[in-house]
Protein backbone atom coordinates (compact mmCIF):
# COMPACT_ATOMS: atom_id res chain seq x y z
CA UNK A 1 0.00 0.00 0.00
CA UNK A 2 0.51 3.67 -0.94
CA UNK A 3 2.02 5.78 2.01
CA UNK A 4 0.12 9.29 1.25
CA UNK A 5 2.18 12.25 2.59
CA UNK A 6 0.00 12.65 5.53
CA UNK A 7 0.67 9.15 6.95
CA UNK A 8 4.40 9.78 6.14
CA UNK A 9 4.39 13.14 8.45
CA UNK A 10 2.67 11.08 11.13
CA UNK A 11 4.89 8.09 10.78
CA UNK A 12 8.05 10.80 11.47
CA UNK A 13 6.18 12.73 14.12
CA UNK A 14 5.88 9.63 16.01
CA UNK A 15 9.04 8.78 15.60
CA UNK A 16 10.13 11.52 16.86
CA UNK A 17 7.82 11.69 19.03
CA UNK A 18 9.02 8.13 21.03
CA UNK A 19 12.92 9.41 20.53
CA UNK A 20 11.99 12.63 22.81
CA UNK A 21 10.13 10.26 24.76
CA UNK A 22 13.07 8.28 25.46
CA UNK A 23 15.26 10.56 26.12
CA UNK A 24 13.08 12.37 28.56
CA UNK A 25 12.67 9.26 30.36
CA UNK A 26 16.24 8.71 30.52
CA UNK A 27 16.56 11.89 32.19
CA UNK A 28 13.76 11.26 34.71
CA UNK A 29 15.73 7.58 35.45
CA UNK A 30 19.01 9.78 36.07
CA UNK A 31 17.04 12.29 38.15
CA UNK A 32 15.37 9.87 40.20
CA UNK A 33 18.97 7.30 40.65
CA UNK A 34 20.13 10.71 42.26
CA UNK A 35 17.68 10.99 44.55
CA UNK A 36 17.70 7.67 44.99
CA UNK A 37 21.14 8.26 46.17
CA UNK A 38 20.49 11.02 48.14
CA UNK A 39 18.25 10.15 50.11
CA UNK A 40 19.88 6.66 50.62
CA UNK A 41 23.18 9.05 51.85
CA UNK A 42 21.17 11.06 53.94
CA UNK A 43 19.47 8.24 55.31
CA UNK A 44 22.71 6.75 56.46
CA UNK A 45 24.12 9.46 57.52
CA UNK A 46 20.95 9.41 59.93
CA UNK A 47 21.59 6.24 61.33
CA UNK A 48 25.53 7.03 61.65
CA UNK A 49 24.16 9.89 63.41
CA UNK A 50 21.91 7.88 65.66
CA UNK A 51 24.09 5.30 65.65
CA UNK A 52 26.63 7.59 67.87
CA UNK A 53 24.04 9.13 69.76
CA UNK A 54 22.99 6.15 71.32
CA UNK A 55 26.75 4.77 71.57
CA UNK A 56 27.11 7.66 73.95
CA UNK A 57 23.75 7.25 75.70
CA UNK A 58 24.82 3.48 76.21
CA UNK A 59 28.14 4.95 77.77
CA UNK A 60 26.27 6.66 80.14
CA UNK A 61 23.96 3.86 81.34
CA UNK A 62 26.73 1.56 81.96
CA UNK A 63 29.09 3.75 83.74
CA UNK A 64 27.70 6.85 85.05
CA UNK A 65 24.27 4.89 85.79
CA UNK A 66 25.99 2.62 87.54
CA UNK A 67 27.49 5.63 89.79
CA UNK A 68 24.61 6.96 90.17
CA UNK A 69 22.57 4.40 91.17
CA UNK A 70 25.27 3.05 93.61
CA UNK A 71 26.27 6.92 95.65
CA UNK A 72 23.06 8.56 95.10
CA UNK A 73 20.06 8.04 97.30
CA UNK A 74 16.23 8.78 96.59
CA UNK A 75 16.76 12.63 97.74
CA UNK A 76 19.58 12.95 95.69
CA UNK A 77 22.27 13.31 98.62
CA UNK A 78 25.47 11.78 97.42
CA UNK A 79 28.12 9.38 99.52
CA UNK A 80 31.18 11.01 98.26
CA UNK A 81 33.58 9.00 100.75
CA UNK A 82 32.80 5.70 99.21
CA UNK A 83 32.77 7.21 95.75
CA UNK A 84 36.44 8.31 96.49
CA UNK A 85 37.29 4.89 97.49
CA UNK A 86 35.78 3.44 94.56
CA UNK A 87 35.72 5.73 91.45
CA UNK A 88 36.94 3.39 88.71
CA UNK A 89 33.71 3.32 87.12
CA UNK A 90 33.14 7.52 87.30
CA UNK A 91 36.41 7.89 85.81
CA UNK A 92 35.70 5.27 83.24
CA UNK A 93 32.77 8.13 82.26
CA UNK A 94 34.85 10.84 82.32
CA UNK A 95 37.50 9.31 79.89
CA UNK A 96 34.53 9.01 77.29
CA UNK A 97 33.61 12.50 77.44
CA UNK A 98 36.98 13.50 76.98
CA UNK A 99 37.32 10.57 74.07
CA UNK A 100 33.93 11.37 72.37
CA UNK A 101 34.32 12.58 68.95
CA UNK A 102 32.96 15.95 67.88
CA UNK A 103 32.16 14.83 64.63
CA UNK A 104 29.40 12.34 65.75
CA UNK A 105 28.58 14.86 68.52
CA UNK A 106 27.70 17.04 65.27
CA UNK A 107 25.18 15.43 64.20
CA UNK A 108 23.39 14.38 67.70
CA UNK A 109 19.92 15.85 68.08
CA UNK A 110 19.82 18.91 70.44
CA UNK A 111 18.02 16.62 73.44
CA UNK A 112 20.83 14.27 72.79
CA UNK A 113 23.56 17.25 73.23
CA UNK A 114 21.78 18.56 76.10
CA UNK A 115 21.45 15.25 78.15
CA UNK A 116 25.29 14.79 77.47
CA UNK A 117 26.57 18.42 78.47
CA UNK A 118 24.36 18.08 81.61
CA UNK A 119 25.29 14.87 82.51
CA UNK A 120 28.94 15.94 82.07
CA UNK A 121 28.62 18.82 84.32
CA UNK A 122 26.94 16.55 87.10
CA UNK A 123 29.69 13.95 86.78
CA UNK A 124 32.51 16.74 86.12
CA UNK A 125 31.45 17.99 89.56
CA UNK A 126 31.41 14.76 91.71
CA UNK A 127 34.94 14.32 90.15
CA UNK A 128 35.90 17.98 91.46
CA UNK A 129 34.70 16.97 94.58
CA UNK A 130 36.06 13.66 95.49
CA UNK A 131 39.53 14.76 94.26
CA UNK A 132 39.41 17.34 97.27
CA UNK A 133 37.47 15.23 99.64
CA UNK A 134 37.14 16.06 102.51
CA UNK A 135 37.12 19.50 101.93
CA UNK A 136 39.49 21.86 103.55
CA UNK A 137 38.22 25.37 104.66
CA UNK A 138 39.90 28.10 104.38
CA UNK A 139 39.86 30.65 106.73
CA UNK A 140 38.39 33.76 105.20
CA UNK A 141 35.94 31.31 102.53
CA UNK A 142 34.45 30.23 106.05
CA UNK A 143 33.66 33.58 107.04
CA UNK A 144 30.88 33.72 103.57
CA UNK A 145 30.22 29.48 102.99
CA UNK A 146 30.21 26.71 105.24
CA UNK A 147 33.15 24.63 105.96
CA UNK A 148 31.82 21.15 103.97
CA UNK A 149 30.81 23.53 100.68
CA UNK A 150 32.16 23.14 97.11
CA UNK A 151 32.18 27.00 97.49
CA UNK A 152 35.78 26.41 99.46
CA UNK A 153 37.03 24.38 96.44
CA UNK A 154 39.59 27.56 94.97
CA UNK A 155 38.58 27.99 90.94
CA UNK A 156 35.95 25.37 91.14
CA UNK A 157 34.21 26.32 88.24
CA UNK A 158 35.96 29.35 86.28
CA UNK A 159 39.78 27.51 86.74
CA UNK A 160 39.64 24.09 87.38
CA UNK A 161 39.90 22.12 83.33
CA UNK A 162 38.43 19.22 82.20
CA UNK A 163 38.81 17.35 78.89
CA UNK A 164 35.53 16.93 76.88
CA UNK A 165 35.95 15.67 73.17
CA UNK A 166 39.55 16.35 73.61
CA UNK A 167 39.40 20.42 74.56
CA UNK A 168 39.70 21.60 78.01
CA UNK A 169 37.26 22.73 79.79
CA UNK A 170 35.14 24.23 82.76
CA UNK A 171 32.27 24.10 84.65
CA UNK A 172 31.09 27.17 84.19
CA UNK A 173 32.05 27.11 80.27
CA UNK A 174 30.00 23.84 80.10
CA UNK A 175 27.04 25.61 81.90
CA UNK A 176 27.01 29.48 80.86
CA UNK A 177 29.22 29.16 77.44
CA UNK A 178 27.60 26.03 75.86
CA UNK A 179 24.07 25.29 77.64
CA UNK A 180 22.72 27.95 78.72
CA UNK A 181 23.86 30.50 75.34
CA UNK A 182 23.76 27.53 72.64
CA UNK A 183 20.42 25.83 73.54
CA UNK A 184 16.90 27.50 74.75
CA UNK A 185 15.91 25.08 77.39
CA UNK A 186 15.85 26.82 80.62
CA UNK A 187 14.66 23.84 82.64
CA UNK A 188 18.79 23.02 82.51
CA UNK A 189 18.90 24.64 86.03
CA UNK A 190 16.28 22.25 87.40
CA UNK A 191 19.09 19.19 86.66
CA UNK A 192 22.43 21.07 87.24
CA UNK A 193 23.36 20.36 90.58
CA UNK A 194 26.66 21.92 92.04
CA UNK A 195 27.07 19.83 94.89
CA UNK A 196 25.42 22.33 97.30
CA UNK A 197 21.93 21.62 99.03
CA UNK A 198 20.21 24.64 97.55
CA UNK A 199 21.07 23.06 93.97
CA UNK A 200 17.83 20.76 92.97
CA UNK A 201 18.41 17.04 93.86
CA UNK A 202 20.26 14.73 91.89
CA UNK A 203 18.94 11.98 89.89
CA UNK A 204 19.71 8.08 90.12
CA UNK A 205 19.98 8.04 86.57
CA UNK A 206 21.46 10.23 83.73
CA UNK A 207 19.76 12.32 81.54
CA UNK A 208 18.50 10.87 77.65
CA UNK A 209 17.54 12.46 74.46
CA UNK A 210 14.75 10.09 74.56
CA UNK A 211 13.40 10.53 78.12
CA UNK A 212 15.32 14.90 78.60
CA UNK A 213 11.11 16.49 78.44
CA UNK A 214 10.23 13.70 81.37
CA UNK A 215 13.28 14.11 83.62
CA UNK A 216 13.74 17.67 83.21
CA UNK A 217 9.26 18.16 83.90
CA UNK A 218 10.07 15.66 87.05
CA UNK A 219 13.21 17.84 88.10
CA UNK A 220 10.99 20.96 88.47
CA UNK A 221 8.16 19.03 90.02
CA UNK A 222 10.38 17.81 92.45
CA UNK A 223 12.60 20.89 93.08
CA UNK A 224 9.51 23.16 93.63
CA UNK A 225 8.22 20.24 95.93
CA UNK A 226 11.04 21.27 98.20
CA UNK A 227 9.43 24.30 100.75
CA UNK A 228 13.05 25.18 101.23
CA UNK A 229 13.25 26.02 97.32
CA UNK A 230 9.68 27.47 96.73
CA UNK A 231 6.65 28.35 98.72
CA UNK A 232 3.46 30.46 99.22
CA UNK A 233 2.67 32.45 102.15
CA UNK A 234 -0.87 33.22 101.91
CA UNK A 235 -0.97 35.15 105.13
CA UNK A 236 1.99 37.41 104.49
CA UNK A 237 1.19 37.56 100.85
CA UNK A 238 4.77 36.45 99.65
CA UNK A 239 6.08 33.73 97.47
CA UNK A 240 9.54 32.65 98.42
CA UNK A 241 11.55 31.39 95.18
CA UNK A 242 14.72 29.92 95.04
CA UNK A 243 18.00 32.09 94.64
CA UNK A 244 18.30 30.34 91.01
CA UNK A 245 15.30 31.86 89.71
CA UNK A 246 16.82 35.34 90.49
CA UNK A 247 20.33 34.55 89.43
CA UNK A 248 18.60 32.81 86.07
CA UNK A 249 15.47 34.26 85.51
CA UNK A 250 16.37 36.19 82.09
CA UNK A 251 16.93 32.43 80.77
CA UNK A 252 12.52 31.60 81.00
CA UNK A 253 12.07 34.96 79.05
CA UNK A 254 12.27 33.67 75.56
CA UNK A 255 10.26 30.70 76.44
CA UNK A 256 7.86 31.17 79.13
CA UNK A 257 7.71 35.59 78.79
CA UNK A 258 4.23 36.94 78.76
CA UNK A 259 2.22 40.22 78.70
CA UNK A 260 -0.82 38.96 79.45
CA UNK A 261 -0.70 37.79 83.20
CA UNK A 262 0.97 38.65 86.36
CA UNK A 263 1.46 42.30 86.09
CA UNK A 264 3.10 44.78 88.22
CA UNK A 265 6.52 42.34 88.01
CA UNK A 266 9.79 42.58 85.75
CA UNK A 267 9.64 40.47 82.29
CA UNK A 268 12.05 37.99 84.06
CA UNK A 269 9.70 37.64 87.42
CA UNK A 270 6.69 37.25 84.54
CA UNK A 271 8.31 34.59 83.03
CA UNK A 272 9.49 32.72 85.81
CA UNK A 273 5.93 32.76 87.33
CA UNK A 274 4.64 31.66 84.16
CA UNK A 275 7.23 28.59 84.13
CA UNK A 276 6.09 27.56 87.59
CA UNK A 277 2.13 27.90 87.10
CA UNK A 278 3.03 25.20 84.54
CA UNK A 279 3.56 22.63 87.12
CA UNK A 280 1.37 23.84 90.25
CA UNK A 281 -1.70 22.20 91.90
CA UNK A 282 -5.00 24.63 90.90
CA UNK A 283 -5.18 26.94 94.58
CA UNK A 284 -1.94 27.84 93.72
CA UNK A 285 -1.65 28.35 90.17
CA UNK A 286 -4.80 30.89 90.67
CA UNK A 287 -2.90 32.84 93.49
CA UNK A 288 0.10 33.46 91.33
CA UNK A 289 -2.19 34.23 88.26
CA UNK A 290 -4.10 36.61 90.93
CA UNK A 291 -1.37 38.61 92.03
CA UNK A 292 -1.42 41.35 94.41
CA UNK A 293 2.12 39.71 96.31
CA UNK A 294 5.51 39.92 97.19
CA UNK A 295 8.14 37.92 95.61
CA UNK A 296 10.97 37.18 98.12
CA UNK A 297 14.27 35.07 97.07
CA UNK A 298 15.66 32.56 99.55
CA UNK A 299 19.10 32.15 100.76
CA UNK A 300 21.02 29.79 98.66
CA UNK A 301 22.29 26.77 101.06
CA UNK A 302 25.78 25.97 100.05
CA UNK A 303 26.37 23.23 102.02
CA UNK A 304 27.69 19.75 100.17
CA UNK A 305 25.05 17.31 99.29
CA UNK A 306 26.19 14.51 101.15
CA UNK A 307 24.49 11.84 102.71
CA UNK A 308 24.47 11.76 106.53
CA UNK A 309 26.67 8.34 108.24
Amino acid sequence: MKTTRFEGDDQELAGRIDEFTGRFSAKNLKLAIVAVQFVLITAALSVSGLAAEKKAVMSCSADYGEVLGTYVNDKGMVNYKELKVQPRKLDTFIHSLAETDRKDYAKWTDKAKIAFRINAYNALTLKAVIDNYPIKSSFFRALRFPKNSIRQIPGVWDELKFTVMDKPITLDGIEHDILRKRFNEPRIHMALVCAAMGCPPLRKEPYTAESLDAQLDDQTIRFLGNSRKFRIDREQRTVYLSSIFKWFGDDFVKTYGTDEKFSGYSDSERAVLNFLNGFLKPNDKAFLEKGGYSIDYLDYDWSLNEQKS
